[in-house]
């Protein structure tokens, strides 16, 4: 059974969860002695934190898109050398036989720039058969042994390219999982300690009541930021 997609319990960038979390952990470590009462003890409080350092040492998803970007571009690279080393030996077939020619043909090159990758892959291996099934004929054209092996190279150099591409996009899309599965852990955690730390201070201390406030998006914590700034130039 296919595993559901894990999604966010929070609209914000995972760098504004943890800023929130540590912020109200401090908060949370001042008032431990209220929040001892609700059965929130310092060692819950220390688990929270840890929960914070994970997140924080998971690589960011630029991280991880970067990385993917540079072995694209490998395969890319690794692309265009088989299509040339698959030229040089076509070029000398074509000497030999006419395009439309079933020998020429039982290369399989034909549209060579629109074939996937895949396509390109087993392309190049059947140039490196066929070749060699034919060297004999095609020995006068100066067809050899060598460019059928810089063929069978670019295969390799290719095929591993090409894999490793795809481990990275596989490397990306797990840890989108695990920082997502992580901050929705941080995320709840954080809606306990901020109910708590309200609950406390509701009817004794304001100032206090809004050290535990949430602010449920980028924007809400600009214009909170903004606000509290204006009344401390007024003070």
């Amino acid at each position: 059974m296919k595993k559901q997609s894990v999604t966010r319990a929070y609209n914000f960038p995972d760098a504004d969860l943890y800023l929130q979390c540590m912020e109200r952990i401090q908060y949370a470590r001042r008032d431990i002695s209220g929040f001892k009462s609700y059965g929130y003890t310092l060692q819950k409080l220390k688990g929270f934190e840890n929960l914070c350092t994970k997140l924080s040492k998971l690589p960011s998803d630029d991280e991880l898109i970067g990385t993917q970007m540079v072995a694209t571009t490998k395969k890319s690279e690794g692309a265009e050398k088989l299509k040339t080393a698959i030229r040089s030996v076509m070029t000398r077939v074509s000497m030999k036989f006419k395009n439309r020619t079933g020998r020429y043909r039982k290369f399989g090159t034909s549209k060579m720039g629109d074939m996937t990758d895949a396509q390109l892959l087993f392309c190049g291996r059947r140039v490196v058969r066929v070749a060699r099934a034919q060297l004999d004929f095609l020995a006068e054209t100066g067809l050899s042994e060598k460019q059928i092996l810089r063929v069978q190279e670019a295969c390799k150099v290719f095929e591993n390219a090409m894999n490793i591409q795809q481990d990275k996009v596989s490397e990306r899309d797990i840890f989108v999982e695990k920082r997502v599965e992580l901050g929705n852990k941080m995320y709840q955690e954080l809606l306990t300690i901020s109910n708590i730390g309200k609950d406390l201070w509701a009817e004794s201390n304001r100032a206090k009541y809004e050290n535990y406030v949430l602010y449920e998006s980028n924007n809400d914590q600009k214009i909170a930021r903004k606000q509290k700034m204006k009344e401390e130039d007024k003070s």
